[in-house]
Parts: structure tokens; C-alpha cells; sequence
């Protein structure tokens, strides 16, 4: 994104953390919102939230050094009634509602579980350029967020890479890590994770065809 914060960029009239934390806030199940960012950022983040009409947001930290750091700073910041914990990318803002509450009923079941969708294309396992498998493609899924887990088996991951030092860059590895199950609620592809600027032109058309 050329340096630019792509949580901060404009998006169908607010910006883009601004549309990620509404489909939050319209949540029945979700009771707290935590950011964490940037501390240069949060001032700008906090303001957002306000315009945006934003009445869960209990706390702003900032981020560490990795994506599992950050999220362990987020965590501390939860109240001791919390039951299930949603890690969610705030690049994401196009995820519906309705997927959100249907995956924290699957973590509440299972003790976990995150969005995604079957892949549409054919993967290849690639070894210094030549292809060295063809993995079957109905086995395999594009892992999306939120990624929902019991608080006691999240917290159970965190004590487990903290005392082995391993950094994990996807929070279902840090549960699988542990011997928790996840279950793979299914969401759809319009929930994409803004990354290149094509991506914000894109997830402007979709919520403009959502809207209307």
C-alpha cells in the first residue's frame, strides 16, 4: 500500500476499520471490541469509532513485534467474563454479521472455529520450482477470520508457544498446536483481506452491491 495503513483507507463513507468494526458492533453475541494497532494510529482509530457510532470499543493497545505478539497484547485487554475470544484481521471489514454469529456458535460447540471457503483452484505443492504434488482439492480451504476459540483453550496456546518460544502467524495453528479441534464454518469469498490496492477498489464495489 505504499507505506499508507490500509485499515485507515476511506471505504463507503467511513473508513476501512470503521466498516470493520460495525459488522462487530451489530453482533448480538459480541459484547467487547479491542484494536490493536499502531500507536501513531489510535488516536485516529478511536476517533473513527466515535463517528461511526461505535459503543463496544473498550480498549485500544498497541501492537508487538509479530501478528501472535499483538494478539496476546489484545487478549490482556479482555474482561474476566469473556467466554469466547474472535481474533479478527480489521482489513477484513466486508465480513457479514450473520457468518460472524454462525462461527462463534461452531467455536462454542467445537472449542473453536474460523471462517473460510473451498478453494476454486487447483493447488500445487511447488519444490524449487518443479511441482512435487497435487493435494485433492475438496480437502482444501482458504482460511479466512474471524478465527473463534473457548478462552481457556486459547489461553492454553498462548502458556504453550510462550514456554516453547514458537511464533505462529495464524491463531488456529496456535490452538492445533495444543491438540484443540476447530471446526471450518463456512462464510463467503466477498470476505477478503485488503492487501494491494486493487483490493480497496474491490471490496468498494462489493459493498456498493451489498448496500444496494
Amino acid at each position: 500500500m505504499g507505506g499508507i495503513n490500509k485499515i485507515l483507507l476511506p471505504l463507503g463513507g467511513r473508513l476501512v476499520i470503521g466498516v470493520t468494526m460495525l459488522a462487530f458492533e451489530k453482533c448480538e453475541s459480541v459484547s467487547e471490541i479491542v484494536i490493536v494497532a499502531r500507536e501513531a494510529d489510535i488516536p485516529q482509530i478511536k476517533a473513527e469509532a466515535e463517528a461511526a457510532g461505535i459503543t463496544k470499543l473498550t480498549a485500544c493497545t498497541v501492537g508487538g513485534n509479530t501478528r501472535q505478539e499483538s494478539v496476546i497484547n489484545g487478549v490482556r485487554c479482555i474482561s474476566k467474563e469473556t467466554e469466547l475470544i474472535a481474533v479478527h484481521d480489521g482489513a477484513r471489514p466486508l465480513v457479514k454479521t450473520e457468518h460472524i454469529e454462525k462461527a462463534i456458535r461452531d467455536a462454542s460447540v467445537f472449542g473453536g472455529a474460523t471462517l473460510g471457503v473451498p478453494v476454486k483452484d487447483t493447488i500445487k505443492v511447488v519444490d524449487d520450482g518443479l511441482i512435487t504434488d497435487t493435494p485433492p482439492r475438496k480437502s482444501l480451504y482458504i482460511t479466512q477470520t474471524p478465527q473463534i476459540f473457548k478462552r481457556s483453550l486459547y489461553f492454553e496456546g498462548i502458556d504453550f508457544a510462550l514456554e516453547h518460544g514458537l511464533d505462529f502467524t495464524d491463531d488456529c495453528q496456535l490452538v492445533e498446536a495444543v491438540g484443540g479441534k476447530i471446526y471450518m464454518t463456512i462464510g463467503d469469498y466477498t470476505n477478503i483481506k485488503i492487501t494491494t490496492p486493487e483490493d480497496i477498489k474491490l471490496a468498494e464495489t462489493l459493498l456498493e452491491m451489498r448496500e444496494n
